[in-house]
C-alpha cells in the first residue's frame, strides 16, 4: 500500500472500515476492483497452489518469463469431467479461494465431475512479471496479454497428480468470471472458441466507456428511496454552496463536513461520494457482504424539512447536516485513527489529488493500486460522473467531471521510455469484441438487476433485449447486485431462492452444453 502520508493510503484505510474488506485494493477514482476481496471474508478449505510458466510477452520474444499461480480442487473430479476455471481478475487469487470451496466453481464441478481451478491474473497477487510498476513495466498489462495467458494455460497445462491430458480441445473447459473477470470470460469464448468450450460471464463489464454515469444512476434507482432522497437533497444543496460566489460560504460548507483545509473543491465533492460505493458490496450472504451502505443510510435518517443553523454560520438541511456528521464520524475520524494523517499533515496531503501529486509517482511493487488503474487508463475507462442530462437526478456532485475522474491517469503514469499512456483509454480494444452485443453459442450472460455495473453489461438499459436460451443463456437475477451468483453456501439448500435458482440454472445449461461435447470439437 502507499505511504500512510498519502491520500491513497488514507482513503484505502477508510474503505477498509466502510467496506469491511480484508485488503484495500480500490483507488478512489474507480470502484470496480473494490469487490474483489469481499468473498475472501468467508473462510474456506485450503487448496494446493501451483504455478505455470508464462512468457512476459506472447507477441514478441523478450526472453523473460514469469510464474502464474493457480489453485486446484480435484474433490469432485472423475476422468472425463470438464475443467471449470475461475478468472481471478483484478486482484490476488487468494481472495477467490472460497469460490473453489463453496461457490460457483465447486457447484459446477460437483454437478459435472469436474476439476476446479482459480487462475490468477498477470501482475496481481504473486503472478508478477516485473520488478516495479513504472509506466514502462506495466506495458504488458493489457487485455490481449491476459487473454493469451489463459489460452496458453488451457492449451498446455499439466496438472500435478492428475493423470492424462486435460488440455483443450480434448477436454471441455468452462470459463467463469465476474465483473472485469466476467468480461474476460466472455472475451475468451469469443477469441479462443477452439480452447474455451463454454463461458459464464457474470456482471461482465463488456462495454467499456469513458463517461460511466450509469454507475451511480443505477444506485439512485435501486437503493432505498428514503436514503437516496437524503443523498440527492444533500448533493444539490452542497453543490449550490460550494459554487457560491461568496468565498466564506464555500469555506463554511467544507467546514461543516470537517474539510475546511481541503483546497481543491472537486476533491471535497469526491470525498462525499465515497459512501455510495459500498452499495455494490451488498451480498445475499451476510458473511460475504457489507453493511456499510445500510449504516450510511441509517445515519442520514428519514427525509424531513428540518434545517440546522450550523456553528459555521450557514443554514443547511437536516439531510446535509446528518451527511456531514457521518463523514466526520466515520471517514475523517477513521483516517486519524488508522493512518498518520495528523498534524503537521494537511488535509490536502491526506485527501488531495492535484495538491498531493508526489504520491502518484511511487512505483515499487507495494503500489498495487497502480495495476487496475493502469488498465482503466489504457483500455477500460469507467470514469464515474453525474448524468449528462440535467433532467436526470444525480447523487454525486456536478464537480466530478470526466476530466477530474481521470486525473489519476495523468498524475500516476508519466511517459516512459518505451510506453506512453494514451490521452484517452482505447475503449475500442474492448468494445470491438462485442460490447453490449457480445454473444456466442455457449456464452452465458448473468447479471444482477440492482448492480451499479449493469450499465456496462449486456443487460444495460442502453443494450438491446435478447432471448434467454440454453445455448445462449441471458439471465437477470431479481434484486441481484454484483456477481451475485459467484458465491455459495456449503449447504446450497440454505441459499436464498433467487440464488438457488440461478445456481440450478447454471448447472442445467452447463450440463446441456457438455452433452454436445466431442473431443475433436473446436467451436
Amino acid at each position: 500500500m502507499p505511504s500512510a502520508k498519502s491520500r491513497l493510503a488514507n482513503l484505502f484505510a477508510l474503505l477498509l472500515l466502510l467496506l469491511g474488506a480484508t485488503e484495500a485494493r480500490r483507488v478512489p477514482t474507480n470502484p470496480l476492483a473494490q469487490s474483489a476481496s469481499t468473498v475472501a471474508k468467508r473462510q474456506s478449505t485450503t487448496f494446493p497452489i501451483y504455478t505455470f510458466t508464462q512468457p512476459l510477452d506472447h507477441f514478441s520474444d523478450t526472453g523473460f518469463t514469469f510464474e502464474q499461480r493457480y489453485w486446484l480442487s480435484d474433490r469432485h473430479y472423475k476422468p472425463g469431467g470438464p475443467v471449470i476455471v475461475f478468472e481471478a481478475g483484478e486482484g490476488p487469487g487468494d481472495d477467490r479461494v472460497p469460490i473453489l470451496d463453496t461457490g460457483i466453481v465447486d457447484i459446477l464441478a460437483n454437478a459435472t465431475n469436474g476439476l476446479g481451478i482459480i487462475l490468477e491474473h498477470r501482475y496481481y497477487g504473486e503472478s508478477v512479471p516485473v520488478k516495479n510498476f513504472t509506466t514502462d513495466s506495466l506495458r504488458w498489462l493489457d487485455n490481449e496479454q491476459a487473454a493469451a495467458d489463459s489460452a496458453n494455460f488451457i492449451d498446455n497445462v499439466t496438472f500435478p497428480n492428475i493423470p492424462g491430458d486435460l488440455t483443450a480441445p480434448g477436454t471441455p473447459w468452462i470459463y467463469y468470471g465476474g465483473s472485469y473477470g466476467g468480461a474476460r470470460a466472455a472475451h475468451m469464448r469469443v477469441l479462443y472458441p477452439e480452447l474455451v468450450f463454454g463461458s459464464i460471464a457474470s456482471s461482465a463489464v463488456t462495454h467499456a466507456t469513458l463517461d460511466d454515469w450509469r454507475y451511480y444512476d443505477i444506485i439512485r434507482q435501486y437503493a432505498p428511496a428514503d436514503c437516496i432522497a437524503q443523498v440527492e437533497k444533500t448533493v444539490y444543496e452542497v453543490d449550490n454552496l460550494i459554487t457560491s460566489s461568496q468565498p466564506e460560504t464555500r469555506q463554511a460548507i467544507k467546514a461543516v463536513f470537517g474539510l475546511w483545509n481541503l483546497t481543491y473543491d472537486p476533491d471535497f465533492a469526491s470525498l462525499l461520494s465515497y459512501p455510495l460505493g459500498a452499495w455494490q458490496d451488498n451480498n445475499w450472504d451476510p458473511a460475504v457482504g457489507s453493511t456499510a451502505f445500510a449504516d450510511f443510510c441509517d445515519a442520514l435518517g428519514p427525509p424531513d424539512n428540518a434545517e440546522v443553523n450550523t456553528i459555521q454560520g450557514i443554514t443547511v438541511s437536516n439531510a446535509t447536516f446528518n451527511y456531514a456528521k457521518y463523514i466526520n464520524r466515520v471517514m475523517l475520524v477513521t483516517a486519524l485513527q488508522l493512518t498518520s494523517c495528523q498534524p503537521p499533515e494537511t488535509q490536502d496531503e491526506c485527501f488531495g489529488t492535484i495538491t498531493a501529486k508526489d504520491v502518484y509517482l511511487k512505483t515499487d511493487l507495494t503500489q498495487t493500486w497502480r495495476l487496475w488503474n493502469f488498465q482503466v487508463c489504457t483500455q477500460w475507462g469507467f470514469f464515474m460522473t453525474p448524468p449528462p442530462d440535467p433532467a436526470i437526478p444525480r447523487i454525486i456532485s456536478k464537480l466530478i467531471t470526466q476530466e477530474y475522474a481521470s486525473v489519476i491517469c495523468r498524475l500516476a503514469y508519466p511517459p516512459g521510455q518505451y510506453f506512453t499512456v494514451p490521452a484517452e483509454p482505447n475503449i475500442t480494444a474492448v468494445n470491438s469484441l462485442g460490447g453490449y452485443n457480445i454473444a456466442y453459442d455457449r456464452l452465458a450472460i448473468i447479471d444482477g438487476q440492482d448492480d451499479p455495473w449493469r450499465g456496462d453489461t449486456p443487460h444495460s438499459p442502453a443494450a438491446h433485449p435478447r432471448p434467454d436460451t440454453t445455448i445462449r443463456p441471458f439471465k437477470l437475477i431479481p434484486g441481484g447486485i454484483h456477481h451475485y451468483d459467484e458465491n455459495g453456501l456449503a449447504d446450497h439448500s440454505k441459499e436464498p431462492p433467487q440464488i438457488r435458482a440461478i445456481h440450478e440454472q447454471e448447472v442445467g445449461f452447463v450440463k446441456a452444453w457438455l452433452e454436445d461435447f466431442k473431443p475433436s470439437s473446436t467451436s
